[in-house]
């Protein structure tokens, strides 16, 4: 039990449990969440996390988001839970996590709790339920009944079903053609006041700029064709003053004029690659040939990448305003000019505006009709319903309060859904199976590179899943990363498939496209020296196996090229000498290894009635590092990493211990009271096996008796002594000669 004294008022008793390596803080009462404000922030579990990826109602957390910025954070959280509490008569009710809020659980002690309450028993009479006792979240979001009778709901959009006449509908569908709309509470597309405004300013000014043109007729000299006249004189009008520019400056000073006419350098240019009349080179050069005060033939010798435009010009404006002319001097280009002036200043006078694009009969049409008014009335009507909107809002937010606030807490403050598993946590999105595996520690991934970054500090088997459906319209895709915390990673490799349920029960294909290896469990630890054995063997064999074919082909080969050498020097070739240095060395090592085995069998043997403690010793000399790495590795795989690597912001290190990894992931198990047919007709013979191991055991036994003296008593003149034997009797003590039990005969030596 520990209290927190740094709050104001009286501090609150708080219970802890122990979960994942850390206390956690038991949340049981409406007294704990009235009182999470006084919780050392230290001690929550996380203190941050994202509004997506999450199992949890979107609408509900952005509810809770009070600074929109996809995030919830601590004092967020404080301040839904202390709103929650003050709203209700017991806060006890959040516990429940009931769907259906009772009316009498509002608190009408205070205004705002009155207001709810009112609002929530007039949102089931629009709804047709005056009688019900309780109110949920379908009844709150169904704004389209508790609205129908009057069409608005407190928002000041308007859709365009919100007219009563055609013509004003049409109008607002206008509006919302040319400013796009705005979405009304209902879902529909709609308008609002100020996108009403801009629309009748810019109706009114491009109507009187285009009345401009009605009133002077030199705006459109060439009647009804001026549009499309000055659309040609426009294309043409720079290069047109480059020429005549260009004429007088030739004109001025005659030095000039192979300069101005471009010099022969810059088509070589051009000419080295293939020729393309609107390149920018020649479309850069004069219209055409320049000479001092020369006029302008419009049909001959023409820029090639011009000749279009200059036809367009003729035809549309040169024959109309000068008759029927080829050639254009300087003084009909200014008179052209001069003809299209006021035009000009009436386009550069022309408003920016998007309403253009419904054309001056309908722009007239509509100011003749004067449909604003009519159209800012409903806009005054729809937010007239604005408190009754706003207190529909209210009453949403309690109801999903009630329903959903507890279990964010137990996710949020606590991890007490993760590591108690009633329930899914939040950020577990759903099951894959894979390998006879089902596992449930399955996180979404919005960036795999950032996440796969940081996922390594978790120290868990991760392994990234891209996961694709199809759905009612398009390919859905999504990324997960999946830990597998129990079985082995034998079969585990990118490119696997497997298929993942999300919390929906939908099903997706899921294909493993990335994989962050460390230990699985002790198991696998415990098989992995001899595994690796194995593998190394296979290896060796096949490496031999591919030089012994490579060897045997190159010798078939060769023996086919030189086969009329080999037949005719065959008898004069001398056989091969054995190697006597080759066959000591081998002999030495053989010798070798018998004894290091001879060795190992006799510490064997002499161990006598404790052999299988023997037995046990060696297996854990092999096992045992490898299980001991593991266990270490194993106590260290953490969540906080698979969480911060999403957006979290982990508290805590929360701890995935052995036996808690072994629920996250199931491995198969036949059902209790099944039953097993062991028969196999396609299961390969055993027989093979069975004398190869027969054979090997009788070699065995007949090398220890052989090597332990037992050959050698029997059959001392046929198998020769073992150098353990040859060990044991240089170790045996001499025994002293046998002492001649005759008395010595006396010498005597006779005198001279």
């Amino acid at each position: 039990m520990a209290q927190n004294t740094l709050s104001s008022g009286t501090p609150h008793t708080w219970s802890f449990f122990r979960a994942g390596g850390f206390d956690q803080v038991k949340i049981q009462t409406g007294q704990d969440i009235a009182s999470i404000d006084q919780l050392d922030q230290k001690l929550w579990a996380a203190l941050s996390c994202p509004t997506r990826g999450l199992e949890f109602d979107n609408k509900t957390l952005d509810v809770i988001d009070t600074d929109k910025d996809g995030r919830i954070r601590a004092p967020e959280i404080i301040a839904a839970c202390k709103w929650a509490c003050a709203m209700l008569k017991d806060p006890d009710q959040l516990v429940q996590e009931s769907q259906a809020l009772p009316l009498a659980a509002i608190n009408d002690d205070n205004p705002e709790g009155q207001q709810i309450l009112a609002s929530a028993r007039q949102i089931l009479a629009n709804l047709g339920k005056p009688d019900s006792a309780a109110i949920d979240i379908d009844d709150t979001t169904d704004t389209v009944r508790i609205f129908a009778q009057t069409r608005f709901n407190g928002d000041g959009i308007i859709p365009v079903d919100s007219a009563d006449d055609d013509f004003t509908k049409s109008v607002i569908a206008d509006i919302i053609a040319v400013h796009g709309s705005l979405i009304d509470r209902s879902g529909k597309p709609g308008i609002d006041k100020v996108t009403l405004d801009l629309f009748f300013v810019q109706l009114q000014a491009y109507a009187d700029w285009y009345a401009q043109s009605e009133s002077d007729a030199a705006v459109h000299p060439l009647g009804q064709a001026t549009p499309a006249a000055f659309a040609a004189y426009a294309a043409v009008a720079a290069k047109i003053d480059d020429y005549f520019a260009r004429c007088r400056l030739a004109a001025y000073d005659s030095r000039a004029l192979a300069a101005l006419n471009r010099q022969e350098c810059e088509y070589l240019a051009i000419f080295a690659r293939d020729l393309a009349i609107t390149a920018d080179e020649v479309v850069g050069f004069p219209l055409a040939r320049i000479g001092a005060d020369k006029p302008l033939h419009l049909a001959v010798a023409i820029n090639p990448a011009w000749l279009e435009r200059i036809a367009t010009f003729l035809t549309a404006v040169v024959t109309p305003i000068l008759g029927d002319k080829t050639e254009l001097s300087e003084s009909d280009w200014l008179a052209i000019k001069a003809r299209f002036a006021a035009y000009a200043a009436w386009q550069a006078a022309k408003p920016a505006v998007q309403v253009e694009k419904l054309g001056v009969p309908r722009i007239r049409e509509i100011l003749a009709g004067a449909p604003q008014p009519a159209i800012d009335l409903l806009i005054i009507q729809d937010k007239a319903l604005e408190p009754e909107a706003n207190a529909i809002v209210i009453v949403d937010k309690l109801v999903r309060y009630n329903r959903d606030l507890y279990r964010l807490l137990v996710n949020f403050v606590n991890f007490s859904s993760f590591y108690t598993q009633k329930h899914l946590a939040v950020f577990q999105v759903g099951r894959l199976y894979l390998d006879q595996r089902s596992c449930d520690l399955c996180i979404h991934v919005n960036d795999m590179a950032t996440h796969a970054a940081m996922a390594p500090l978790s120290r868990a088997y991760i392994a990234y899943c891209d996961c694709t459906r199809r759905g009612d319209v398009i390919l859905e895709k999504r990324v997960i990363a999946v830990a597998f915390t129990s079985g082995d990673s034998d079969n585990l490799m990118v490119g696997r498939n497997g298929v993942f349920y999300d919390r929906k029960g939908r099903d997706w294909d899921a294909t493993i496209v990335k994989i962050i290896e460390s230990p699985i469990s002790i198991r696998e630890a415990f098989w992995s020296p001899y595994k690796r054995v194995i593998r190394w063997i296979e290896e060796q064999i096949a490496k031999r196996a591919a030089a012994a074919d490579t060897a045997a082909s190159t010798a078939v080969r060769q023996s086919f090229e030189h086969a009329a050498d080999t037949a005719a020097g065959a008898a004069a070739k001398p056989k091969p000498k054995l190697d006597i240095g080759t066959i000591a060395a081998l002999g030495v090592a053989v010798g070798g290894i018998s004894t290091a085995f001879g060795y190992l069998l006799q510490s064997f043997f002499n161990l006598g009635p404790a052999m299988p403690v023997g037995v046990i010793g060696l297996i854990l000399l092999i096992s045992g590092p490898s299980m001991v790495i593991a266990w270490l590795k194993l106590r260290q795989r953490n969540l906080a990493p698979l969480l911060d690597a999403n957006g979290w912001a982990v508290n805590t290190r929360a701890r995935i211990n052995i036996p808690f990894g072994t629920s996250l992931t199931a491995i198969p198990k036949l059902p209790p009271g099944s039953r097993r047919d062991l028969f196999d007709p396609y299961a390969e013979s055993r027989k093979g096996r069975v004398w190869t191991v027969v054979a090997i055991a009788m070699i065995g036994v007949v090398w220890g008796v052989w090597y332990f003296g037992g050959l050698e008593r029997m059959c001392p003149d046929v198998f020769p002594e073992s150098s353990y034997m040859e060990r044991i009797k240089k170790k045996m003590p001499v025994q002293p000669a046998t002492q001649p039990t005759t008395a010595p005969v006396p010498v005597v030596i006779a005198p001279k």
